[in-house]
């Protein structure tokens, strides 16, 4: 099916890059469970030789969400972090990098441990504010790295601002999306370079598959990004693509139903004795609210909070809930909830968590889709619990 230009994201995420399979007429984009292809003669073959370098079903899905991410060109990985990894590939020793301090515990993780050993140089900033970030670029700075809202003190950054500042000094940009997804923000329609996508969350969807995404505005990145992954390896198997087309052609609904239960949640969490404070875009306590009101269309399904009593309220807390999961990762159709200082953070030294915010009483909760009240229900009787 040709998508004509306007057309909206409810159709998008259903018909993008997929078209009925010309062999049988099947609707869905097959699996093509393949390790190699045959040629006709050497170097004589349709347009694919070797699977680590060409898929269609992942052909399909990269078309898909770059149609979403409003570009034309992305490549899927094996996982969030693989896309990283190939990101990073796109530049060489000795680069610097200014990334925001507020940042998912696996990049912090894969930077410090992995990349600073081979020359890269981090700059780990509030970039909250203009001023920060202008003073870290240095003269071999090649990338600024963007989270927002950022992981897990929903903290929200300026895509003009940020970007606008890059552009004047040469610099890449990079969006982590992950917490919006393509439905509530765009950063390549802002200007970035680069959108990253962990879409083992919300663009699956349903929490049984690990992927990536990065979305590219320039051919030249996307061409370079392909070999790198080609090169490096850090490609998903057909199943794993299949599974997130059957996640995107949900993504809009489930967003919708995502930020009009945490919206509740929020306001239900910012009024109740237990809790010390709420970060959430969508409440007009949150300091970027009339920003996020500007660059997002929703407010997103995530949601952090200070339960009083510290690791002990918290642990009882993670312990009493009855629909709420206690687990890592985010974006399901099932509500999550974890305590990062000990769960995705807990690789982040102890100095940085204190310095962003990661508090022993700070809760992460992924709001799901289930029903409002029966959600309402169980964090009420947990954090009762919680102050026992």
């Amino acid at each position: 099916m040709k998508l004509s230009d306007g057309m909206h994201p409810e159709t998008i995420a259903i018909h993008a890059g997929q078209e009925p399979d010309p062999t049988t007429g099947a609707i869905m984009t097959p699996i093509y469970q393949t390790s190699t292809y045959v040629q006709q003669g050497p170097g004589v073959h349709k347009g694919y030789e070797y699977a680590r370098s060409q898929n269609l079903t992942r052909e399909a899905l990269e078309k898909n969400i770059a149609a979403l991410e409003g570009t034309k060109y992305g490549v899927s990985f094996s996982s969030g972090c693989g896309a990283m990894a190939s990101v990073m590939h796109l530049f060489s020793a000795g680069d610097h990098f200014v990334v925001c301090d507020d940042v998912y515990g696996g990049t912090i993780r894969l930077f410090t441990k992995i990349f600073s050993k081979c020359g890269f140089e981090f700059s780990f900033i509030d970039m909250t504010s203009m001023k920060n970030l202008e003073a870290a670029i240095k003269p071999n700075t090649k990338l600024i790295w963007i989270e927002t809202p950022t992981n897990p003190m929903l903290k929200v950054i300026d895509l003009v601002a940020v970007i606008g500042i890059a552009k004047k000094n040469k610099i890449k940009t990079l969006v982590d999306n992950t917490f919006m997804s393509p439905i509530l923000q765009k950063p390549i329609e802002f200007g970035a370079d680069f959108v990253l996508e962990s879409t083992t969350k919300y663009i699956g969807g349903h929490s049984d598959v690990i992927g990536g995404f990065v979305g590219c505005a320039f051919e030249a990145d996307f061409t370079q990004l392909k070999f790198n992954q080609k090169s490096i390896g850090a490609t998903p198997g057909p199943m794993d693509c299949f599974l997130q087309l059957r996640g995107t052609k949900t993504l809009p609904v489930r967003m919708e139903k995502h930020c009009s239960n945490a919206m509740k949640i929020a306001e239900f969490l910012e009024k109740n004795e237990a809790v010390e404070k709420v970060f959430y875009p969508g409440l007009k306590s949150h300091p970027q609210h009339e920003l996020s009101k500007k660059q997002m269309k929703g407010f997103g399904g995530m949601i952090s909070f200070i339960v009083k009593g510290g690791i002990p309220a918290s642990k009882k807390l993670l312990s009493s809930v009855k629909i709420f999961a206690c687990a890592e990762s985010l974006g399901g159709v099932e509500s999550l909830i974890e305590h990062p200082a000990i769960m995705t953070h807990a690789s982040v030294p102890a100095e940085m968590r204190a310095k962003t915010g990661i508090v022993d009483g700070l809760i992460r909760i992924s709001v799901g889709i289930e029903h409002i009240d029966d959600l309402l229900a169980d964090l009420s009787q947990a954090l009762k619990a919680s102050q026992k």
